[in-house]
C-alpha cells in the first residue's frame, strides 16, 4: 500500500516541478507586458518627454538598419567579456589562496578590502593617466570591478566549507591536495557561480561609466553622445541593449551554475 501511494506521489511531483517554469514565464510575460503599458502611459501624460515603448523600437530600428547598434553592442560586449573574464580567471585562484592558507589571508585581505570599498569609477582619473585613452584602460576598470565582487565570493566560499566535511576527509587520510580538490573546491562552487554573477553585473554597471574614456563606439558612448542632444529614444535603446545583454550573459551563467552543482538542494 505505501509503495502505491509512492507510485501516484511521484508523477504528481513530476508534473508539479514541470509546471513551475511555464509559470514562472507567465509572470515573466505579465510583468513585462505591465510595465510597458506604464511606460506607454507615462509617455502620453507627457513625464519629461519621455518617448513611447513604439518611438524607441523605431529608433532601434534605424539604429539596426545602419548597423549603427551592432558596432556598438560588439564593442561594448568586447570589453565586458575581456574585464570580466580577466577579472574572474585571477579572482578564482587568489579567493582560493585566501580562504585556504591564512597566511596568504593576512597579506591580501587588507587590500582586498581596501579596493573593494573605493568605486570602480574613482579608478578612471588614475586609470586615465597611468593607461592612456586607449582599450586598457576601459578594459581595467571593468576587470576591476568583476574580480572584487568574485574575489570575496571564493574567499567566502572557502571559509564556509563544512568543517566536518574536511575533518572526515583526513580521518579517511586525504591529503591536503585531495581535501582541496574533492571537498573545497567542490564546496566552493556555488560561491564562485554567485560571485562571477555579481562580477558580470558588475562589468556591465560600470561600462558607461568607463566607455568615458575616449571611447568612440560602445553603447555608453552612443548614450552618452545622445545625452548632449536631449535624445532620449538613442538613450533607451542603449540601456534595452545594455539589459538585453546582460540578461542573456546572467542566464548562460544561470544554466552553467545549475550544471555544475546539480547537486544541491533547489527550491
Amino acid at each position: 500500500m505505501t509503495s502505491l501511494t509512492t507510485l501516484d506521489k511521484a508523477p504528481a511531483a513530476r508534473r508539479s516541478s514541470g509546471g513551475r517554469p511555464q509559470r514562472a514565464v507567465t509572470l515573466n510575460l505579465i510583468a513585462v507586458a505591465a510595465g510597458l503599458a506604464l511606460w506607454t502611459l507615462l509617455a502620453v501624460v507627457g513625464v519629461q518627454a519621455l518617448p513611447t515603448p513604439l518611438q524607441v523600437a523605431a529608433k532601434a530600428g534605424e539604429l539596426i538598419a545602419d548597423g549603427t547598434l551592432l558596432d556598438d553592442a560588439l564593442a561594448s560586449l568586447r570589453r565586458v567579456l575581456l574585464g570580466f573574464l580577466l577579472g574572474t580567471l585571477l579572482a578564482v585562484p587568489i579567493g582560493f589562496l585566501m580562504g585556504w592558507y591564512p597566511t596568504a589571508r593576512a597579506l591580501l585581505e587588507p587590500y582586498v578590502q581596501f579596493w573593494r570599498t573605493v568605486p570602480p569609477l574613482a579608478i578612471i582619473p588614475l586609470a586615465i593617466v597611468i593607461l592612456g585613452i586607449g582599450e586598457v584602460p576601459k578594459v581595467f576598470v571593468i576587470f576591476l570591478a568583476a574580480f572584487l565582487s568574485s574575489v570575496v565570493a571564493t574567499f567566502q566560499g572557502v571559509v564556509d566549507v563544512d568543517k566536518t566535511l574536511i575533518n572526515a576527509a583526513r580521518v579517511l587520510g586525504a591529503s591536503d591536495r585531495t581535501i582541496f580538490l574533492k571537498v573545497v573546491v567542490p564546496a566552493s562552487t556555488p560561491f564562485i557561480l554567485v560571485g562571477m554573477r555579481v562580477g558580470l553585473g558588475s562589468a556591465w554597471g560600470t561600462l558607461v561609466a568607463a566607455e568615458l574614456i575616449a571611447a568612440q563606439e560602445g553603447l555608453g558612448f552612443r548614450m552618452q553622445q545622445a545625452q548632449l542632444y536631449y535624445d532620449l529614444s538613442t538613450i533607451f535603446v542603449g540601456l534595452i541593449a545594455i539589459g538585453l545583454l546582460g540578461l542573456l550573459m546572467d542566464r548562460l551563467l544561470l544554466l552553467a551554475e545549475r550544471h555544475l552543482t546539480d547537486w544541491q538542494e533547489r527550491r
